[in-house]
């Protein structure tokens, strides 16, 4: 079994520690800043070897490079990054797209290629693990902004998702659930498993609570993205989110 820890940084990152007690590897997934992530590590006894890069913006590579020089102390960090966005990422030592694959111990993580949010974005999906780390492409009831791609490829993405298993753990990279929720509800507002949900969310959030990781089957429930009929239906959808 793997072992996942939520790392919040900024002011709604999450950057993510995967551990693998069989061979005491650890991956940082998008570190955003370094110190937190380092400590994080230090405090369970873990060091960590790789970092894995779901595509390029500040806030999922910030920390790459103190990360690495740290890791010199106990034998070297690998950062893998999306092929596409290697000369925007710049410290990338191993270079991957859709249908590569990357391993942390035994257990292996499919590449999967999700361009939308930035051109070159890519997801790690451990099948075996039932779990897959989508950084700004899925969201628990939300999807990311369509900055460098288009809803066609957004919609692709979407229906990617939605062939995995319910019980799949997604781990986003950000804490945007209360407000997906309630935009959500202006689209669905019938849906009573998204009113749930967001009575639910609201509660924790109310606690300081985090609200992910999410999985396949909640989303398919609740995600207003992920529930899109066609392309044009989520386009719809994401300019009107951005225009709330």
């Amino acid at each position: 079994m793997l072992e996942v820890v939520r790392i919040p940084v900024l002011s709604d990152n999450y950057v993510w520690l995967i551990h693998d007690d069989a061979s005491g590897e650890t991956v940082a997934v998008d570190p955003a800043v370094a110190e937190p992530v380092l400590a994080a590590a230090a405090e369970r006894g873990w060091t960590i070897g790789q970092i894995w890069n779901t595509h390029w913006h500040g806030d999922h590579v910030g920390g790459n490079a103190a990360i690495k020089a740290a890791a010199q102390a106990w034998g070297g960090c690998i950062i893998t990054g999306p092929a596409a966005e290697a000369e925007k990422i710049g410290s990338l030592d191993r270079l991957v797209d859709g249908g590569d694959s990357v391993r942390i111990g035994d257990h292996v993580a499919q590449v999967l290629a999700v361009p939308a949010h930035t051109a070159g974005h890519i997801a790690y999906h451990l099948a075996d693990d039932a779990i897959i780390f989508v950084g700004d492409t899925l969201f628990a009831m939300g999807c990311g902004r369509l900055f460098e791609g288009t809803a066609a490829q957004m919609f692709a993405n979407m229906a990617l998702f939605r062939e995995l298993p319910d019980e799949t753990t997604v781990y986003c990279a950000h804490e945007y659930t209360q407000s997906n929720g309630h935009f959500a509800l202006t689209v669905e507002p019938d849906n009573a498993a998204l009113r749930q949900r967001v009575q639910a969310v609201d509660a924790a959030r109310a606690l300081g609570q985090a609200t992910v990781p999410t999985t396949i089957g909640l989303e398919r429930e609740t995600n207003i993205f992920l529930r899109a009929a066609n392309v044009d239906e989520l386009a719809a959808r994401r300019a009107a989110k951005d225009a709330a």
